[in-house]
């Protein structure tokens, strides 16, 4: 399954993230409903919605969300 697949691949990464099971949590269904998603998974990597399981897409959104160091400039 998709969503397994997500949660998988961000814990062997060890990014932070809430889990939430639409199946059994009527107000995460209501949530994602809410946000105009029928379909899971849904990541919310910054200010980016992503539906699926793409993991070239996980990782330029956590690469774009990623905080800048003090003094650098954000690459291109």
């Amino acid at each position: 399954m998709p969503c397994h697949r997500a949660v998988e691949y961000l814990s062997q990464r060890g990014v932070p993230f809430t889990e939430k099971n639409v199946r059994n949590d009527p107000a995460a269904r209501q949530e994602l409903l809410a946000m105009g998603f029928t379909s899971v998974p849904l990541l919310l990597v910054g200010d980016r919605r992503l539906t699926g399981f793409n993991p070239a897409e996980i990782e330029a959104a956590l690469r774009a969300s990623a905080p800048t160091p003090m003094g650098s400039d954000p690459e291109p």
